[in-house]
């Protein structure tokens, strides 16, 4: 019987690149051989697409930091092939052709970040008719650009922290008329984030007017425009999302952070940084369940599909629930929250990977169904 030819493509020209190395690394590691044929797509931190042979992205699964895709020597251009369904690699300076025998079934995008949860990828293989795990291309750009994410969870009556937007044009224009705002609205502190940055790359809490600037700066270094947003004193929880039309939601966890907030050193550099508690420590049948279906809701109003991660702040003040974010392509280590938390729910991470495959498949045939001509 032919196996599934499943591609992974991970890497990608983004702040996040490091952390896609090892979710790729363990997605690989996990996928049944004796079902799966699993190629690995590679693109580097210029964006060059290469293939590199998988025994030796393996071989740096103990120091991914040190894993280099610019010494892959696979090199290729990735188009859509004539006919559909496919992609073709063609080889740019050395390499082989993976060729019609190694045609594509089905796509895990494991590109955390700009170029690869921002509905770009989504893009490609939507014009090469391939089938791809998670959510297509509006409900991805959605979730990553924040500014728009909030504005239609707000508009769906779910209740997210309240925030402002500066533009790159505005701040260098006028830095004093920014900051001006922000302290007006907020106070101190409150926090500058990238609108379309994930990982919490960029990420700076501004405690005082003499920092300010510092932050917004920092900022802007990853995005054109950067979200000012109230600070919270809250717990951190999060719910992972599962499905197309009938999602799931996981059991409720929670992130400590040890740092001040959890920012990406907290994340990916300290491994001390934070503790995950899965399930939720102290949380009532009635909020777990009301966390639980907001993720829902939120997964929904956002047109997701697939996969996704719910972050939450519960207020410890007031008791008010926000919804923080939505991740749609979240870590997916084996150590990861993502799979983390549908563990504990009872689904291991080699059965949620065929669950995702399945569920992209669904997707590409609901999809593949549509009429495109008219008559």
């Amino acid at each position: 019987m032919k196996k599934m030819r499943v591609a992974i493509v991970f890497g990608g020209k983004s702040g996040e690149h490091e952390v896609s190395l090892t979710s790729a690394m363990g997605v690989y590691e996990a996928l049944d051989k004796s079902k799966f044929d699993v190629l690995l797509i590679g693109i580097d931190r210029a964006g060059r697409w290469v293939l590199p042979d998988p025994q030796w992205v393996l071989s740096f699964k103990s120091k991914p930091r040190e894993l280099n895709l610019e010494k892959a020597h696979e090199n290729i251009a990735v188009l859509p092939a004539a006919g559909g369904a496919s992609l073709r690699a063609l080889p740019v300076s050395g390499g082989s052709n993976p060729g019609p025998s190694q045609a594509i079934d089905v796509v895990i995008p494991i590109l955390h970040g700009t170029n690869g949860e921002d509905g770009t990828i989504q893009g490609l293989l939507e014009l090469s008719g391939l089938p791809y795990v998670g959510s297509g291309v509006l409900g991805s750009a959605l979730c990553m650009d924040k500014e728009m994410a909030k504005r239609v969870l707000r508009d769906a009556g779910l209740p997210v922290v309240p925030f402002q937007i500066v533009r790159r044009a505005e701040w260098t224009k006028s830095p004093s008329d920014a900051v001006e705002a922000a302290e007006k609205a907020f106070g101190y502190p409150y926090f500058v984030k990238p609108a379309n940055a994930g990982s919490s790359v960029g990420v700076g809490k501004v405690k005082d007017a003499a920092t300010a600037r510092e932050k917004f700066d920092h900022a802007f270094r990853f995005d054109t425009k950067v979200l000012v947003e109230k600070a919270v004193t809250a717990r951190e929880l999060e719910v992972s999302v599962l499905g197309n039309h009938e999602p799931e939601a996981s059991v409720v966890g929670e992130i400590v952070p040890k740092h001040e907030f959890y920012s990406y050193e907290a994340k990916y550099l300290d491994e001390n940084g934070a503790e995950l508690r899965i399930p939720a420590e102290d949380l009532s049948h009635e909020r777990q369940r009301e966390v639980r279906e907001m993720a829902i809701a939120a997964f929904s109003a956002l047109d997701c599909a697939g996969l996704a991660r719910v972050d939450f702040f519960l207020d410890k003040k007031t008791n008010e629930l926000f919804i923080n974010e939505l991740n749609t392509l979240p870590g997916f280590t084996p150590i990861s929250m993502y799979p983390k938390l549908w563990e504990a729910t009872g689904l291991s991470y080699a059965k949620l990977l065929e669950k995702l495959i399945d569920l992209a498949l669904e997707r590409g045939q609901e999809r593949a169904s549509l009429q495109t001509e008219l008559g």
